[in-house]
């Protein structure tokens, strides 16, 4: 198989760790593919209509795109603990930890576009701060509500790798002030899944000279 990837996306970055802590790495062959909304990839686009990256090309089947369906598959092929749970709180809290995990990308991906990456005219100030609000409200949920379990989950590893991304962009700390989420955030990032998909890159969202 083949993980369409790009060293610099948190989604795609969720997958493949998500391949390491399931064992599957040496069974994926990881390629990077540079994507950006203003750009056009033609080799994403052909296995995704969005355009976007996580994509998983399979040898028995059609391709599979965005990283809740790309775990959800590879949760299917190992033979260990499954990291998404089958049933009862430990999945709904699993998946509710995910599904936060994704606000707090989408979010931070927006709020980036309201104070960097948009051309400076045309950022709109009370957006940005819209943004910073549902990021600082989710670190505090997660540090006064959250108890993260002892088996590693795919909530947990969907959260782990948003918060290392927005480390990454220089986006509002979530460590200041919260040090329940922090301790446990240095910890998973100890992790050999994190340390072999370190993040690095800048987003191309102009094609290159010819």
């Amino acid at each position: 198989m083949k993980l369409l990837y790009q060293t610099h996306s948190p989604y795609a970055r969720k997958a493949l760790v998500f391949v390491h802590e399931a064992g599957l790495a040496d069974r994926i062959e990881v390629l990077h593919c540079e994507t950006s909304p203003t750009v056009k990839n033609t080799e994403v686009f052909a296995q995704n209509p969005l355009g976007k990256v996580p994509v998983l090309l399979r040898d028995d089947g059609p391709a599979l795109f965005d990283s809740d369906v790309i775990c959800a598959y590879l949760d299917t092929l190992h033979a260990n603990r499954p990291l998404i749970p089958a049933k009862g709180e430990a999945r709904w809290r699993a998946l509710q930890i995910q599904a936060a995990a994704q606000g707090l990308a989408d979010s931070g991906i927006a709020l980036r576009w309201e104070t960097a990456r948009r051309p400076e005219h045309l950022r709109y100030p009370p957006l940005a701060d819209g943004y910073t609000l549902k990021l600082v409200e989710t670190y505090d949920w997660l540090e006064v509500t959250w108890a993260p379990s002892e088996e590693i989950d795919v909530g947990q590893i969907a959260l782990a790798t948003t918060l290392d991304w927005l480390v990454f962009r220089e986006l509002p700390d979530f460590r200041t002030g919260r040090p329940k989420l922090a301790m446990w955030f240095e910890a998973f990032a100890d992790r050999a899944s994190m340390r072999a998909t370190p993040l690095f890159g800048e987003t191309q969202d102009a094609a290159p000279p010819a």
